[in-house]
């Protein structure tokens, strides 16, 4: 399995997801995946043992976030994620929304 896969399946049941851009018409709240890193690391025998992904997970809220932010990191930690931030970004005035982002990673053992 792999971070997007994994994340799409962690928050479906929280709210609507897209992987790079919300393609349809976003509803109240959705959220949007967004790839960040895959490295290497723990390395044996010259080999790395491990990919370590991270990604930007950005939900948009048209009301109080607060509550959709702790069912995502409740969700997370619960996925066993190592969750590196959690920052609101802005109130969106064009558009009504509020941005706030998680930035989660886990490592994948290579086989």
């Amino acid at each position: 399995m792999n971070i997007l896969t994994e994340l799409t399946k962690i928050l479906k049941p929280l709210l609507p997801v897209e992987t790079a851009i919300f393609k349809s018409p976003p509803p109240a709240e959705y959220a949007v995946l967004t790839p960040m890193t895959d490295t290497f690391a723990f390395y044996a025998d010259n080999s790395p043992m491990f990919e370590v992904s991270t990604v930007s997970i950005s939900f948009f809220c048209k009301g109080s976030y607060t509550n959709i932010k702790n069912k995502i990191t409740a969700a997370l930690i619960g996925a066993e994620f190592t969750i590196k931030s959690r920052r609101y970004i802005a109130y969106e005035a064009d558009t009504g929304y509020h941005h706030y982002a998680i930035e989660c990673g886990k490592h994948y053992s290579i086989t």
